[in-house]
């Protein structure tokens, strides 16, 4: 059973935390070619991966309690207290920082006259910060320091 989670953590983070990650920065893209329809329709997806990582999530709470005993992991083990604490803020950060100047930016864009700034700056540190979050969370889910 805990192979079968395994895969699923895996694939989950691939196909759902990827696209967290990965969507602002088309998003991005977007706002420079004025495509107020593709900023609302990134701005939506990259809402929609971020409530779904919390599913990845899960599945490595059920891991962490599914370890043997002789391995010594549980939820106080400092990498997985850091990776939980990395993830949360960068799901924090996607939901309340990324997602919001997304739809502002869709917004603006769709003005007659789009205002100078979109947001742009933010989207780019707040999706940079998610991204590197993720990656730290990564590093220690293989290395286990």
């Amino acid at each position: 059973m805990d192979t079968l989670f395994l895969v699923l953590h895996v694939v989950g983070a691939v196909f759902i935390i990827g696209p967290m990650a990965v969507l602002p920065q088309s998003g991005l893209r977007a706002i420079r070619s004025g495509d107020a329809g593709a900023v609302r329709t990134l701005a939506k997806s990259t809402r929609i991966f971020s409530i779904a990582s919390v599913v990845v999530a899960l599945l490595g709470f059920a891991l962490v309690g599914m370890a043997p005993a002789k391995d010594h992991v549980s939820l106080g083990t400092p990498w997985v207290l850091w990776g939980i604490v990395a993830y949360v803020i960068a799901a924090v950060l996607s939901m309340t920082v990324v997602v919001p100047a997304l739809q502002r930016a869709a917004v603006a864009l769709a003005e007659p006259e789009p205002v100078a700034s979109l947001g742009y700056r933010r989207i780019a540190i707040g999706s940079g910060l998610v991204s590197l979050l993720l990656l730290i969370v990564v590093v220690l889910m293989v290395w286990k320091p």
